[in-house]
């Protein structure tokens, strides 16, 4: 009896395995899409991913999530033929999380003489009401000539289209290479989810925001201004609400090409626009900017980095009778400029670096333009006194 025992036992399962085997899809087509969805994630090149698309409907309608989870616009035509497919498949501006649209003035301008179309009517109400469209949209970066600018514009005005929208860059190309004109644009400063913010060749002048549409408490937590003419009455308007603000970086050329015509002389200026309680990290890499007087930062609570020039901390008035008012916690000290080309000024650090478990306690590092062998006698012997982190470079 044993032995028959032994040979039934392995025989129901492989019966049952032999089923199973027959019971599996032997073609894509036969996958749920759940599985199919987890194939194409892990397409790594987009010619493949393309390729699956067009295998059949589908695999075009499986793919959606991933093929237009990010998507670029570097031709003029191409939101507009993807403007007319949300016609019939509505549901794919929701499937966007990132977009970046990127193309000069010179095709938008081939591509309206062609259409015999202005530019009104054929390409900003069409563009900006594709991009309302994606309603779970995260990433939004702009690169388009000025005469979108307006309609790209009303995206951000209330009510909020974009209810998801974590970072924005802003760069609208003027033909004489000027600066656009921010005002057409400032409610982005409004979006209650938007983190991070670049702008990019703009001005503002000392309107700011008018009081009517002045915004209500935001996320904002990074600011980048790039090359950009921002009064600073205005810079400290529209920096009112953002409650989170933790770093600000404003760059400017050492020439700046058109002339500025409302940014301030003083960078004291700049520093007194910006949140004292929150911002942790400031760079203001703009040469052209004078210091009249020493900074006063001790009201900057929470700043950990301060990338500026030495002439702009310590200020250019002669004689100087004080010196800076440093923030409480102040980390990293780093210099644009070589450091030392003033005396005056090398003799001031020189004093912070030797006394600064009362000025500025919490330093540990700075960080200058200078090569080692270029450092000032004065400053090398205060940091070796004073067992002072020092970075070149």
């Amino acid at each position: 009896m044993s032995p028959h025992l032994n040979i039934e036992v392995p025989l129901r399962p492989a019966k049952s395995a032999a089923t199973s085997i027959q019971d599996i899809p032997r073609t894509l087509n036969g996958l749920p899409d759940e599985l199919l969805l987890r194939i194409i994630e892990q397409l790594s090149a987009q010619r493949d991913l393309y390729a699956t698309c067009l295998v059949s409907r589908r695999m075009n309608k499986v793919a959606d999530p991933v093929l237009y989870k990010s998507i670029a616009f570097d031709e003029p035509h191409h939101h507009l033929t993807f403007s007319k497919s949300l016609i019939t498949r509505p549901r794919r501006g929701s499937l966007i999380e990132s977009i970046h649209v990127d193309y000069p003035g010179s095709e938008l301008s081939d591509f309206m003489h062609m259409n015999h179309s202005p530019v009104s009517n054929r390409i900003i109400d069409p563009f900006s009401r594709t991009i309302s469209s994606m309603s779970n949209l995260e990433h939004l970066k702009i690169s388009v000539p000025e005469s979108l600018c307006k309609g790209i514009g009303t995206l951000f005005n209330g009510p909020f289209d974009l209810a998801c929208l974590r970072s924005c860059s802003l760069f609208y190309q003027c033909e004489d290479d000027g600066y656009w004109d921010l005002q057409d644009n400032i409610q982005v400063f409004s979006h209650p989810t938007l983190e991070s913010l670049t702008i990019q060749k703009a001005r503002l002048d000392e309107r700011g925001f008018d009081s009517l549409e002045k915004p209500s408490e935001t996320d904002l937590r990074v600011l980048h201004l790039i090359e950009c003419d921002i009064n600073d009455d205005a810079l400290s308007d529209i920096l009112l609400h953002p409650d989170a603000l933790k770093e600000i970086s404003i760059t400017q050329l050492e020439t700046p090409y058109p002339p500025l015509e409302e940014a301030p002389k003083y960078v004291e200026d700049y520093i007194l626009a910006l949140p004292q309680h929150s911002i942790e990290s400031i760079t203001i890499d703009f040469p052209s900017l004078r210091g009249k007087n020493a900074l006063r930062l001790r009201e900057f609570e929470a700043l950990k980095t301060l990338k500026i020039r030495d002439y702009q901390l310590f200020g250019q008035a002669s004689p100087r009778l004080h010196s800076v008012g440093f923030p409480p916690i102040l980390e990293i000290l780093h210099f644009l400029n070589r450091i030392g080309q003033d005396e005056e000024i090398a003799e001031l650090l020189a004093y912070t670096i030797e006394n600064k478990e009362i000025v500025a306690r919490s330093i540990r590092q700075m960080v200058v333009a200078n090569e080692e062998h270029d450092l000032p006698w004065v400053i090398e012997e205060a940091c070796a006194k004073s067992e002072f982190q020092l970075q070149f470079g």
